[in-house]
């Protein structure tokens, strides 16, 4: 094959297992940005799962999960910026705005021509509502690692835990409110302890 025929788009996504996620906290247990997005994807499948069949939504499942297996995605290029700097100033996070969609445009421009308008959509998804399923999703995982952090008796993560759990609370879904009620307490259970439970303990 011709080297302008090889796209190094696939190989640039795989770089997200490279990125080291939470910089300036000490983590007893690293995570990777490949991680995140495996957790994301899983907790926004149920997220949508939920919202579908106990609260009549409509949520597009599929679209929903490929959105968050993508959505951290232009980070291989910029770095996972902590949220202390990211959001320092309203002109920070405008500006650090327009570095990602610079980011997830230099990736499209990595893909043949004929693809990009299936990837497009994942990057350019704005406040749609499975933007907003995924943003919960992503405010789960990091509340479920600064739990299980603080479980390890790293105490670094007290304050983010508090602030998100706070975010969460105010976030206003029914599907989210379900799965903090009904599945986010066995996140803080031993390993024998969950697997002695069943669903019927609900």
């Amino acid at each position: 094959m011709e080297n302008e025929k090889i796209s190094p788009f696939y190989a640039l996504v795989f770089r997200q297992k490279y990125i080291k996620r939470w910089g300036l906290m000490y983590n007893t247990v690293p995570e990777n940005l490949a991680q995140h997005s495996s957790e994301c994807a899983i907790i926004t499948h149920a997220l949508a799962t939920v919202g579908n069949q106990l609260y009549g939504k409509n949520y597009d499942v599929g679209k929903a999960v490929i959105t968050a297996l993508f959505h951290d995605v232009p980070e291989v290029f910029t770095g996972d910026m902590p949220t202390p700097v990211k959001y320092a100033t309203p002109e920070i996070r405008g500006e650090f705005g327009r570095i990602e969609e610079q980011s997830a445009e230099n990736l499209l421009k990595k893909l043949p021509s004929e693809l990009r308008p299936s990837y497009e959509s994942l990057f350019n998804i704005g406040d749609s509502e499975i933007h907003r399923l995924v943003k919960a999703a992503d405010n789960l995982c990091a509340y479920i690692k600064c739990a299980e952090e603080e479980k390890l008796n790293n105490m670094e993560f007290s304050s983010a835990k508090k602030g998100i759990k706070r975010k969460l609370d105010d976030y206003g879904l029914e599907e989210l409110d379900y799965f903090m009620k009904y599945f986010l307490p066995a996140f803080d259970l031993t390993l024998d302890e969950q697997q002695n439970m069943g669903a019927e303990n609900k």
